[in-house]
């Protein structure tokens, strides 16, 4: 049968409909990632923009509200789940040498001097002086020189420079929030490295002061669940902390974003298991915001499939010159030699559950440049889940602004590589959803409200 010039015309309109179809798609797929970066951000910029993220403080609070409506806004009800704290609030907070004043910042987790604040002689830590001066990167304050200067009692108080990725005061984390320990520990920025070394070998005479109180505060983490198809089946937890030093918007606001964006995909597709999802205050405080999310849900370490951990500095921009990376949360960093660049660790709990990150990361153009060693506690509130013994999958990046006042503003971020952060953390929450090694009888059983 000969053909017509209309079978004709047909056969070529679908072979062209057909040549359009991937530009169609990948015009689609423009348009999605577009719409995802702009998400994102959006939200780091709003997030950094709120002020000082200090656990328990009226930033907190209001920044806390602000994610329970993001949460809400996707279309999944949220919780505002409170805990108490004796929050430490700063008073007057100097080093006076001859007529010099240095504004600091004591340490959280040490002790706090009387108004008058406490005179000695300046010497290098351990040295027989008063006033011990050490210099070091943040959240090493417990560890090293400094942590067994402190431990030791060796000296009245101590001056604490503190070495982040760029110049500016970058406290440590107070580690042991809830159990003190030590000297006073004045914190200051590294732009008074030079002349304080010099004052250390004059062995000056100082003045320090360190004043705080503590007050009675609540602070709260916000979470959320997405309901799966068979609630008998152990549930997955994702969680990111969102509280810090200063702004943090590369520090936190990468996380955050990462475990908004998981809340959008996984409510979609109706997982065949529970997901639950905690944004937790208190990271700063020795993460007091997991462990009370923990301490209410008896048992649920062990008793989940897994726990997923969005860590600090997902997605940190880097720039020409910038110094060796922070260590972050990160305690393989703390005592390695750093790289240039970004630098991302992974954490997990087994091989099983390193292997779904690593190629999901691989796949998504993420670079790996350090896996933390089977069996060490990892940093970050990852360190609760691994205590307790549950499966875990970790990531923390590095940041030249870690803890630095000027973490904040877009420039702070590579909205491109938290949106490839994002879609490699879906591929692994859909792998982990999917798995489950636990026996009946172990699995968590949610209490009824």
């Amino acid at each position: 049968m000969p053909m017509t010039r209309r079978t004709w015309l047909s056969i070529v309109a679908a072979g062209v409909a057909g040549a359009l179809t991937p530009l169609r798609s990948l015009a689609a797929q423009d348009g999605e990632q577009r719409e995802l970066e702009r998400r994102i951000g959006r939200l780091i910029d709003e997030y950094g923009q709120q002020g000082f993220h200090r656990t328990g403080t009226a930033v907190d609070r209001r920044s806390g509200d602000w994610l329970y409506d993001e949460v809400r806004r996707i279309g999944l009800p949220a919780d505002r789940e409170s805990f108490l704290l004796g929050r430490v609030d700063p008073g007057k907070s100097v080093l006076i040498v001859q007529d010099r004043r240095i504004e600091g910042l004591p340490l959280f987790d040490g002790a706090f001097t009387a108004a008058d604040g406490i005179r000695g002689r300046l010497g290098p830590i351990n040295s027989d002086a008063e006033i011990g001066l050490a210099e070091a990167p943040p959240n090493t304050a417990g560890a090293g020189a400094i942590g067994e200067a402190r431990r030791q009692q060796r000296h009245k108080a101590i001056v604490f420079v503190t070495r982040g990725g760029r110049p500016g005061l970058c406290p440590s984390n107070a580690d042991r929030f809830l159990d003190p320990f030590g000297p006073p520990v004045l914190q200051v920025s590294s732009d008074e490295s030079a002349f304080l070394t010099q004052q250390a070998q004059a062995r000056a005479e100082v003045q320090l002061i360190a004043r705080a109180t503590r007050s009675s505060a609540t602070a709260f983490n916000v979470t959320a669940a997405i309901t799966g198809r068979d609630r008998g089946l152990a549930p997955l937890v994702v969680m990111t902390p969102r509280s810090g030093w200063y702004a943090c918007a590369s520090e936190r606001g990468g996380g955050i974003a990462c475990w908004l964006e998981l809340i959008r995909t996984l409510r979609a597709a109706t997982p065949t298991r529970d997901v639950l999802f905690v944004a937790s205050s208190g990271h700063e405080l020795g993460h007091l915001g997991i462990d009370a999310y923990v301490a209410r849900r008896p048992g649920i370490v062990p008793k989940t499939v897994g726990w997923i951990h969005l860590g600090a500095n997902i997605g940190a921009a880097t720039r020409p010159g910038d110094p060796p990376p922070a260590a972050g949360d990160d305690p393989a960093l703390r005592h390695a030699t750093p790289v240039l660049g970004p630098a991302n660790t992974i954490q997990a709990s087994d091989d099983e559950f390193e292997s779904i990150l690593s190629r999901a990361m691989s796949a998504g153009g993420l670079a790996i440049s350090r896996r933390n060693p089977r069996g060490t506690i990892p940093g970050g509130e990852a360190e609760t889940v691994h205590r307790g013994g549950g499966r875990y999958v970790s990531v923390i990046g590095s940041n030249a602004l870690f803890h630095n006042p000027d973490d904040r503003g877009p420039q702070a971020v590579d909205v491109s590589a938290i949106a490839r952060f994002s879609k490699a953390f879906a591929v692994v929450a859909d792998a982990l959803v999917r798995t489950d090694r636990l026996a009946p009888e172990a699995r968590y059983a949610p209490k009824a409200p």
